[in-house]
């Protein structure tokens, strides 16, 4: 007889958002290697309601006291649940004991708190969640060292780079390139850039994702918070780090080694594929997804980018080559931007503007702890609120 595996139990971080929901469909399909001990959620608490009833979980936490109440309210009988909410509810799901990975796919600086609460308790991580290496990745590289946490990247890319460097030498690493969809603007005529409506910009060509990735898809913005993820999660030079457009999103991303040689990984652009291969690492499921038409390709194109076009991409490579406390200014910045043009208070344009801004009125410096890189991150959304202000509404 065949040796029967434990069930890996995961905490899931953002269990609503667009990778959190992957992420449960993928435990769905694969009931017997995977067990839900703890969600966490913000606002959907219908959608989180669903969940529960399904998964069981032991404990959820929720964005708000608010929130807790409105889900306790309806009840679930038949199994215990404990409800928090908060950053404390979020750190407690991230560092229960029985958990074996902690899937972190929150959006934005939230994500920061709870995934090095997991880190710190020695749990692996199943990282989706940028901008916790962006705002502090020198303080999680040293913690996970420490704790000797295994961080497992789910975004496309970084997946990408972590299997094609699967048995190679890092010392021969010369180069990672990025791979990037372009949105729906890399080839948008300039004189039309002004006039982009919320409608246009959360429009993606290749992939389903929720509004806030969405925009910084389409400003390239997403790209250069790669470049700094690449920097800490694979511990290259800014130099060894390039970004290409790839309009047809399928060759992830590409690593060159000092040989020349170089090695890609190639996929239908489906979220499901760096999921499972996080998720079961180091195995890999049998997923029943379509398998890449070879033969139907037309072509694959890479273009470089015009950093006129895409100003975000610019200042995010400005801020990685600064460092420090910079790269928390960018994000907050961008935060707080992308949030007042989905409501309708700053035009797509004011995205950079705001975020250059932003930057120029910062004094770069070196947080010294989790402390500092808040207060950082608090004292830059301030400022962008200001500049938002004065920019006016968008289309």
């Amino acid at each position: 007889m065949g040796r029967i595996e434990a069930l890996k139990n995961l905490s899931v971080l953002g269990s609503t958002g667009s990778v959190g929901v992957q992420v449960l469909k993928l435990v769905r399909q694969f009931k017997d290697q995977f067990r839900i001990v703890g969600l966490t959620a913000g606002k959907n608490i219908r959608l989180l309601r669903e969940q529960i009833l399904y998964f069981k979980p032991r404990i959820v936490s929720v964005a708000s006291k608010e929130k807790a109440a409105e889900l306790i309210d309806d009840g679930f009988p038949g199994f215990p649940l404990e409800v928090l909410w908060g950053d404390e509810g979020h750190e407690e799901v991230a560092t229960l004991m029985e958990a074996d990975m902690v899937v972190s796919a929150m959006v934005g600086a939230v994500g920061l708190r709870p995934t090095l609460a997991a880190i710190m308790a020695g749990k692996t991580i199943a990282l989706a969640n940028k901008e916790p290496l962006v705002m502090a990745g020198a303080l999680i590289m040293e913690e996970a060292r420490k704790k000797g946490v295994t961080i497992l990247p789910i975004d496309s890319e970084h997946s990408a780079i972590f299997q094609v460097l699967q048995g190679q030498q890092r010392e021969a690493l010369r180069r990672i390139i990025l791979t990037a969809s372009g949105g729906p603007f890399w080839d948008y005529p300039k004189e039309s850039m002004r006039q982009i409506s919320y409608q246009q910009a959360l429009n993606h060509p290749k992939w389903k994702m929720g509004p806030k990735i969405t925009i910084d898809s389409a400003t390239l913005m997403n790209k250069g918070l790669e470049v700094i993820e690449a920097q800490w999660l694979f511990g290259v030079s800014l130099d060894q780090v390039m970004v290409y457009i790839h309009p047809q999103s399928i060759i992830h991303s590409l690593v060159e080694y000092q040989d020349g040689s170089m090695l890609a990984q190639m996929g239908c652009p489906d979220m499901m594929i760096p999921i499972a291969y996080a998720l079961s690492y180091p195995k890999r499921l049998p997923l029943p997804q379509t398998s890449l038409d070879l033969i139907g390709l037309t072509g694959l194109t890479f273009y470089q980018p015009d950093l006129e076009r895409f100003p975000c991409l610019q200042l995010a490579l400005e801020a990685a080559r600064t460092g420090g406390s910079m790269p928390v200014v960018l994000n907050a910045a961008n935060e707080a931007a992308v949030s007042a043009f989905l409501s309708g208070g700053l035009p797509y344009q004011g995205i950079p503007s705001v975020i250059e801004e932003t930057m120029k009125k910062h004094e770069y410096f070196i947080p010294a702890g989790l402390e500092e890189i808040l207060a950082v991150d608090e004292w830059a959304r301030k400022q962008a609120a200001v500049r938002i202000a004065k920019q006016g509404p968008g289309l």
